[in-house]
């Protein structure tokens, strides 16, 4: 497959280039910028020296339009502006910023602040959640990668929603990244001095990730619901952890909703519901595309505990683009992603 990526140099498109570098269908890789035509990529990160020694290209149309494959890994207003003129002229597009999720155009403008994309492509696009929709994802002209907080709340609370299990009316979802989730160019928040030895909640209950969120658990198990979710920033490179609160249903118990998840993604393999461990962590899916669920019911509240854990550059962004081409293409999920997690 002949590749190309807009927005190589940030971390989400550093990433895309790492895992595809070993990806045994990829005879070609291109790598687009608005801004630094010419420049050689191994020249702006030194650690790609005769690795990845590609000439970075201006965005161009009619080159794109000779790929199989356009990953958008750009800032929220951006790949709205690219991928209409690209859809139905030959490659299959994935975009790794926000831009084509939300289906509401004034919902997207409203907690991004930005212009909202082409309705026509709007509609055409598909939701990547790689395990819950690959039917649809087989045949997307557009695909819409995840969040990186929703991927991993979606991914352990939507079984036991749509099982009936948990009352996702009274949802509420503790949120931790790590810095990288802000992106690679400096700010404030993310220089070393003043997120070092801290920790912080930012965006209270305004991050751009709750109406993705509660579209999602509407699309896949029919239930409407409002939910409060927070985020967290913590003084480390890469890792997301949720941890999401909800009372159970009925006679549920933590033997039942163990088994739910056991059950949903049984043939998954990036998914792993951990039963013989009392934690999750973020360093143990760390630069791996595997999602780690672990959930407890506390019996004194009739309350549910479901936590999560993955990379958010990987299963939270790049890895998952990966597997969404995998499965658009007929190529096992695991293809090119099948890594051991780094750990330390």
């Amino acid at each position: 497959m002949k590749i190309g990526i807009i927005g190589a140099t940030g971390y989400g498109g550093l990433e895309l280039i790492r895992f595809l570098h070993n990806h045994k269908e990829m005879s070609e890789l291109h790598l687009f910028t608005s801004s630094e035509e010419g420049v050689s990529f191994s020249h702006k990160f030194g650690h790609l020296t005769h690795i990845v020694d590609h000439t970075l290209q201006k965005i161009d149309d009619e080159q794109l339009a000779k790929l199989d494959v356009v990953f958008t890994s750009t800032p929220a207003g951006v790949a709205s502006k690219i991928m209409p003129t690209l859809l139905h002229t030959g490659p299959k597009l994935i975009d790794l910023s926000g831009d084509f999720r939300l289906k509401d155009r004034q919902l997207y403008t409203q907690w991004y602040k930005k212009e909202a994309a082409d309705e026509k492509a709007l509609a055409q696009s598909v939701y990547g959640l790689s395990e819950w929709n690959a039917n649809k994802i087989k045949v997307a002209p557009l695909i819409a990668n995840p969040g990186c907080y929703p991927t991993a709340t979606l991914l352990s609370v939507l079984p036991l929603i749509k099982e009936g299990l948990i009352d996702a009316t009274q949802l509420i979802i503790d949120a931790k990244s790590g810095y990288s989730g802000a992106g690679n160019k400096p700010s404030q928040t993310t220089h070393f001095s003043e997120a070092n030895e801290g920790f912080s909640i930012y965006k209270v209950n305004e991050h751009q990730h709750i109406p993705e969120i509660e579209q999602s658990i509407a699309q896949f198990t029919d239930v409407t619901t409002t939910i409060t979710f927070n985020t967290h920033l913590v003084p480390m490179t890469r890792g997301i952890l949720t941890t999401a609160y909800a009372p159970l249903v009925g006679s549920a118990t933590e033997q039942s909703l163990v088994h739910c998840l056991q059950q949903v993604y049984a043939n998954h393999p990036f998914v792993r519901v951990i039963t013989d461990a009392t934690t999750v962590n973020t360093a143990r899916v760390k630069g791996s595309n595997y999602c780690d669920i672990l959930v407890r019911v506390d019996q004194r509240t009739n309350r549910a505990t479901i936590i999560c854990a993955i990379d958010n550059l990987v299963k939270g962004a790049a890895g998952q683009a990966i597997q969404n081409m995998n499965i658009q293409f007929g190529l096992p999920e695991t293809t090119g992603l099948d890594v051991v997690p780094l750990f330390i």
